[in-house]
C-alpha cells in the first residue's frame, strides 16, 4: 500500500517537473530534471543520452542544514566521468536535516519510483553513499533489498547509530573527567547549550595541549574514538615513534570532534530519538584502551610526562556513569542499527585514516554480517589516505566497477589492492590510485541488533 501510493504521488508529481529539453543523438548534454516530493524534499536526476541501463541511487552525508540540497553523485569531479560512462545519476535532499535517515530512507525510495515512471525501469539499480549517507545506504540494503541490486557505502557510519553515539561519548567522558569540566554530555536541552557545552570542553583541551600531561590525556581521550595518528591529507605522516607529532595531529582532530558531533550534532539526534541514546554504564575503559589502535602511543606519552596512566584510567572506571534512555536506544536501534543480514552484495570502502567515522567501522560491520551469515555477500576495501571521505574519482568509479562484476558473474572477482588500483587507473588516470592490504582492529563500542547486550 505505502509502496503504490508514493508512485501515485510521484507520478502526480511529474507535472511540476522541471526537465532540460530530451537529449538528441547529436546532443552530448545529460538530461537534467529538478523536482519535489509529497514529503517536501526535492531531488535531482541527470540521465545521459548513451544511458547503459544502470541507475546510481545516490545517498549524500549529514548535512545540518538549515539547507539540504539534493546530491546525486559524490562530488563534482566523479559526476561527468559517470556520465561518460552511461550511469543515470538520482538521489534527494531528504525532507529534513540532521539525523534524518526516517526521512531520507523513503525519500530515497520514492525519488527511485519517479525515475522509473519518467526514465522507465533500470536493467540495474545501485545504491551508493558516502559517510551518513553510507549509513542510508546500508539501511535501504537491509530492509529494502528487493529495491537495489547491490550496495555500495564510503566511508560509512556501518557501524550503526547506537554504537556511532557510544563510541562518540566515550571520548568527550574522558576529557570531561581527567581536564575537571563540569559540562554536560547528553540530554543538551537545545543547540545553543550544546555549543556552549562544546566550546567550554575545547578550551579545556586547549589550554590541556599545553602540557605534556595534558598532551596525554588528550591521545587518551582520542584512543578511545581510535582517532588515527595521521587523519588529515594536510598533515605530516609521522613515524612510528614520533609520538609527538602522532599527539598534535589527534589535538586536531578532537577539537573537531567535540565541534562537530559530540553535542551540536548529539542534541539534534536526541530530539529524534527523545532523550539520550547512548550510555557507559558497564564500560571498563582499561579495557578499551587496550584494544585501541593507539594504545602504545599512550602509554608512551604518559611515561613521558611522569604521569600515572593506571590511576587515570582507575579514574574514569570510577566516574558517575552514564545511563541511556531505554526509549531513545529502541528508537536509535530501530532506525539506524544493523542486523548483518545482507540479501545483495555489498562493497563497503574506507581510508585508513578518517578521524570522523574510524575505519574501525568497518570491523562492526564485518562483526555483524559474519554473524548473520551473510559474509560472503559483503566485501571491504581500504583507501591508504587521511581524511574523511578523501577518495579520489578514480577509487570511486573502481569501486563501482567491482561491484557491478560482482552482480554480472555471481562472484567478487578483484577485490585485492592490485586490482583495484589497476582498475581505477584504467577508469580515470588523472587521479589518485591508493588501494591498500589493511585489516582495522576492533570497533570499542560494537552494537548491532543481533547482539543488542554487547557493551552494555
Amino acid at each position: 500500500m505505502r509502496h503504490g501510493t508514493r508512485i501515485a504521488c510521484a507520478t502526480a508529481l511529474l507535472l511540476t517537473l522541471t526537465a532540460a529539453p530530451a537529449a538528441t543523438a547529436a546532443d552530448a548534454d545529460p538530461t537534467h530534471v529538478d523536482g519535489q516530493l509529497p514529503s517536501g524534499a526535492t531531488y535531482m536526476m541527470d540521465v545521459p543520452t548513451n544511458w547503459n541501463g544502470t541507475v546510481l541511487l545516490f545517498s549524500h552525508g549529514y548535512n545540518a542544514g538549515p539547507a539540504n540540497p539534493a546530491q546525486d553523485a559524490p562530488d563534482a569531479a566523479t559526476k561527468p566521468l559517470l556520465l561518460q560512462q552511461g550511469y543515470a545519476l538520482i538521489g534527494s535532499s531528504y525532507a529534513s536535516t540532521g539525523w534524518a535517515v526516517t526521512d531520507a530512507v523513503p525519500d530515497q525510495l520514492a525519488t527511485l519510483d519517479v525515475f522509473t515512471t519518467r526514465f522507465g525501469q533500470a536493467s540495474r539499480t545501485l545504491a551508493w553513499g558516502r559517510s551518513y549517507g553510507g549509513l542510508v545506504t546500508t539501511a535501504i540494503a537491509e530492509r529494502h533489498p528487493d529495491r537495489i541490486d547491490g550496495s555500495l557505502s564510503l566511508c560509512g557510519l556501518v557501524q550503526g547509530g547506537v554504537a556511532n553515539w557510544n563510541n562518540t561519548l566515550d571520548p568527550a567522558f574522558a576529557l570531561k573527567t581527567l581536564l575537571g569540566s563540569d559540562v554536560p554530555l547528553v540530554n543538551l536541552p537545545s543547540q545553543q547549550a550544546a555549543t556552549d557545552a562544546a566550546n567550554t570542553l575545547t578550551a579545556k583541551v586547549d589550554s590541556a595541549q599545553s602540557t605534556a600531561e595534558g598532551r596525554a590525556r588528550i591521545a587518551l581521550a582520542a584512543a578511545l574514538h581510535n582517532i588515527p595518528v595521521w587523519n588529515a591529507p594536510t598533515q605530516t605522516r609521522p613515524t612510528t615513534n614520533d609520538w609527538d607529532t602522532q599527539q598534535a595531529n589527534q589535538y586536531d582532530a578532537v577539537k573537531g570532534l567535540l565541534k562537530i558531533a559530540a553535542f551540536n550534532r548529539r542534541q539534534e539526534a536526541e530530539v529524534r530519538a527523545g532523550g539520550n541514546m547512548s550510555w557507559n554504564t558497564g564500560v571498563d575503559y582499561t579495557r578499551l584502551l587496550a584494544q585501541s589502535s593507539v594504545s602504545k602511543e599512550v602509554t608512551a606519552l604518559y611515561k613521558k610526562a611522569g604521569l600515572s596512566l593506571g590511576k587515570d584510567l582507575a579514574a574514569l572506571n570510577h566516574a558517575p556513569r552514564i545511563s541511556a534512555d531505554p526509549s531513545a536506544v529502541a528508537w536509535m536501534s530501530s532506525t539506524s542499527s544493523f542486523t548483518g543480514k545482507l540479501a545483495k552484495p555489498q562493497l563497503s570502502v574506507h581510508t585508513i585514516g578518517d578521524p570522523l567515522v574510524p575505519v574501525q567501522t568497518e570491523s562492526a560491520l564485518r562483526r555483524a554480517v559474519t554473524a548473520a551469515g551473510s559474509a560472503p555477500l559483503l566485501r571491504q576495501a581500504y583507501v591508504d589516505n587521511a581524511g574523511h571521505c578523501t577518495f579520489s574519482p578514480a577509487e570511486q568509479l573502481a569501486a563501482l566497477h567491482t561491484l557491478e562484476d560482482r552482480l554480472t558473474t555471481g562472484g567478487w572477482q578483484g577485490t585485492d589492492p592490485a586490482s583495484l588500483n589497476a582498475r581505477a587507473t584504467a577508469a580515470d588516470p588523472t587521479t589518485p590510485t591508493r588501494y591498500v592490504s589493511y585489516r582495522p582492529t576492533p570497533y570499542l563500542r560494537p552494537y548491532d541488533l543481533a547482539h543488542p547486550a554487547d557493551g552494555r
